[in-house]
């Protein structure tokens, strides 16, 4: 897809400010992968940048985006692409080449994981919102964890989709089932959105992208790894190693990865909504 003629010119003008009149766009391609938006790599003659780029999106999309790749980088725990540029319709950051994986990066990528984990709040949530997807993820921040989950994570999903009174009268049965499940443990820094395709593999270093981030039950983390169809094994092993999780937490995932699915059922709808109703009968 052709880059919009005014996000181009704005990069160009970005560009010739950052680095000088000598530069000069050569190309730009496609870059598959995203749901959501639209990706392209830009080759230059001063290197290779990676443009996420969607007119339609909501105007605070790629700011909040780049405060939450500002967060995890401030933490010293695990590499984010360096941030370039943004505005409100684009992000644009360094092109990361994609590199195989190894048994000691995925270990490293269990430790550093751990360890931005280990980085904390008074509150669950976030002093701002963020998005989730192309959704609205609401963060108002509350001191305890299953009053956070339910009412800042599955509530407002519910109420977005078209939910039958079946589905939300489970719910309630949940919530009222859910208040002794879950470890009290202080609140972690979370990527938000950790699946396979928000995470790559760069020389010898592992790099996050695309974080949802808010202050939350580790274990979110852990469960959305798991969702489709998990990490190397070394990956769980390392975490636990550095920062042991909770005894029972192989129980919660079910529960914590309610929250993605009821994302992905009000975003692409099809079987994800079966996917929620197996789960709540397995603990109503």
């Amino acid at each position: 897809m052709v880059i919009p003629i005014d996000i181009e010119n704005e990069i160009k003008s970005i560009l010739l400010s950052n680095k000088g009149e000598s530069t000069t766009i050569l190309d730009i391609q496609p870059v598959s992968g995203g749901c959501i938006n639209n990706a392209s790599k830009v080759i230059t003659n001063c290197g290779t940048l990676f443009l996420k780029w969607n007119k339609t999106a909501d105007d605070k999309m790629f700011k909040v985006e780049a405060k939450g790749l500002e967060l995890i980088r401030k933490s010293n725990t695990i590499y984010t692409p360096h941030l370039i540029a943004y505005d409100n319709h684009f992000l644009m950051t360094e092109f990361i080449e994609k590199a195989s994986p190894t048994h000691s990066l995925w270990e490293e990528f269990g430790r550093n994981l751990s360890e931005l984990h280990k980085v904390s709040n008074i509150n669950f949530g976030l002093n701002h919102n963020n998005f989730i997807g192309s959704l609205l993820q609401k963060n108002n921040q509350q001191p305890n964890w299953i009053d956070f989950f339910i009412n800042q994570r599955i509530i407002p999903q519910l109420s977005l989709g078209n939910f039958s009174s079946e589905l939300i009268r489970g719910f309630d049965k949940l919530f009222l089932k859910i208040e002794d499940l879950f470890p009290n443990e202080p609140p972690s820094l979370l990527h938000g959105d950790l699946w396979n395709g928000n995470f790559m593999f760069f020389k010898n270093k592992v790099v996050l992208f695309d974080p949802a981030v808010y202050f939350g039950s580790r274990e979110m983390d852990i469960a959305m790894s798991k969702l489709f169809g998990g990490f190397h094994n070394q990956f769980y092993s390392s975490y636990n190693e550095n920062y042991p999780l909770s005894e029972g937490w192989k129980e919660r995932i079910d529960i914590c990865n309610l929250y993605p699915l009821l994302v992905h059922v009000n975003l692409f709808g099809g079987g994800y909504y079966s996917q929620v109703k197996t789960i709540l009968n397995q603990f109503i």
